[in-house]
C-alpha cells in the first residue's frame, strides 16, 4: 500500500526547489531512507512529520492528509467571492468559502482548493484562512474595515480587481458565483448556523479536522 502524503511530499519539495539528499540531511537520514518515504513504502516517524511540515511550509493536519492545497488558487477564490458582493464580514467569507469547497467536492469528490477545514467556534474554517486573508491585505488586493459594532468587512481594491482569477476553471466560477447570489442577502449569523448544522460539522469535534467527504450525506441545493 503506497503511503497517501508520500505524493505530496515530493511536490512540496520539488516547489521548494530541495533535492532529495537535502531533505535527508534535515531530516537525519540517508537518502535511500527519504527516497523509500516519497515512494510510500517508508511511514515517517512523528517527528519527522513535524520537522517536514516547518521545513516545506505545510501544516501537519495537511501533510497527514495527504491532499496538496493550492494557495494561489484559494487566494483566487476569495476575490471571485468579493466580486459578487460589495462588503463581506471576515466570518462569512470563510463559510462562503467552506461551501465552495464543500460543493465541489459533492459532484467531484475533491474540494476547490485543496484546502482542510477546522471545527472552530465560528468554522468550518480553512488553518490557513486568515494567514491568506493577511497576505492579500499587506499586498493591496483588500481592505478591511472595523464596523461600530465590531464586525470587520472585507472588500477589493482596484488592484484585487484587477487580479487574474486564472486557476479557477470555468464551472468552478459558476459555483462560487451560485453560491455568492444564493448568500448575497443573508447575514452572516445566518450562513454560521447553517454550516454548523450541517454533518461535517456536527460529526467533528472541537479543533478537530472536519471530514467534507459527509457533504456527500446533504443536500447541495440548500447552498447554492
Amino acid at each position: 500500500m503506497i503511503i497517501k502524503y508520500a505524493k505530496l511530499i515530493k511536490e512540496a519539495r520539488l516547489k521548494k526547489g530541495f533535492s532529495q539528499f537535502d531533505l535527508a540531511l534535515k531530516l537525519g537520514i540517508s537518502r535511500t531512507s527519504y527516497i523509500s518515504i516519497e515512494q510510500g513504502k517508508r511511514e515517517l516517524t512523528i517527528g519527522e512529520f513535524k520537522k517536514l511540515s516547518d521545513i516545506l511550509g505545510i501544516s501537519f493536519n495537511e501533510l497527514e492528509g495527504g491532499e496538496s492545497p493550492n494557495y494561489e488558487k484559494y487566494k483566487q477564490m476569495m476575490l471571485a467571492f468579493l466580486r459578487t458582493e460589495k462588503n463581506i464580514s471576515k466570518t462569512k467569507l470563510a463559510k462562503l468559502m467552506y461551501l465552495a469547497d464543500a460543493g465541489w467536492f459533492y459532484y467531484h469528490l475533491q474540494s476547490m482548493s485543496g484546502m482542510q477545514y477546522r471545527k472552530i467556534q465560528y468554522g468550518p474554517v480553512a488553518d490557513s484562512y486568515f494567514r491568506i486573508l493577511d497576505e492579500l491585505y499587506e499586498n493591496g488586493q483588500i481592505e478591511i474595515e472595523q464596523t461600530k459594532d465590531g464586525a470587520m468587512l472585507v472588500s477589493q481594491t482596484r488592484a484585487g480587481a484587477k487580479n487574474s482569477l486564472s486557476e479557477i476553471k470555468k464551472e468552478e466560477s459558476e459555483l462560487i458565483k451560485n453560491i455568492g447570489k444564493k448568500w448575497k442577502d443573508k447575514k452572516t449569523k445566518e450562513i454560521v448556523e447553517f454550516t454548523h448544522n450541517q454533518l461535517p460539522y456536527l460529526c467533528a469535534n472541537d479543533n478537530d479536522v472536519i471530514s467534507i467527504g459527509l457533504i456527500t450525506q446533504e443536500d447541495p441545493h440548500e447552498y447554492y
